[in-house]
């Protein structure tokens, strides 16, 4: 079995994907199923391909994904930094359009934790007068 294929790993709020580009004719597989399969709707779809777009490289490769952790919305944006990521390993001229479009920043967002006396990280018990 030859190596011949772009790795690069993706993160996200709590998820972590491990991509895999293969040259082929642009099936993407998450985790043994087709990405339609897995996501369902058309909005994480279009946000996974977004690197492919960018690049002009639509339809050349094929992806294999496994992705842990996370909810949907986390897992795509995840996907979507791992192929990002892939495509420059393979192609460090196409680096400077995914940057633009800001496919290679990790987002740092993440979920704030709760504080003590609080009921979730800001919203504060009624406050009662009498």
């Amino acid at each position: 079995m030859s190596t011949n294929y772009l790795y690069g790993t993706g993160r996200r709020k709590e998820a972590v994907a491990r991509v895999r580009l293969l040259p082929g004719d642009g099936s993407i597989v998450v985790n043994g199923k087709e990405i339609a399969d897995y996501f369902g709707g058309a909005t994480p779809l279009a946000a996974v391909r977004l690197p492919f777009r960018v690049t002009e490289t639509e339809g050349r490769y094929s992806a294999t994904v496994l992705v842990a952790g996370g909810g949907f919305s986390g897992q795509a944006g995840a996907i979507r930094h791992g192929i990002a990521r892939a495509l420059v390993s393979g192609h460090p001229d196409a680096r400077s359009a995914l940057r633009e479009a800001g496919l290679l920043t990790r987002d740092p967002r993440a979920k704030e934790r709760k504080k003590y006396g609080l009921k979730r990280a800001r919203k504060a018990p009624q406050y009662t007068k009498r």
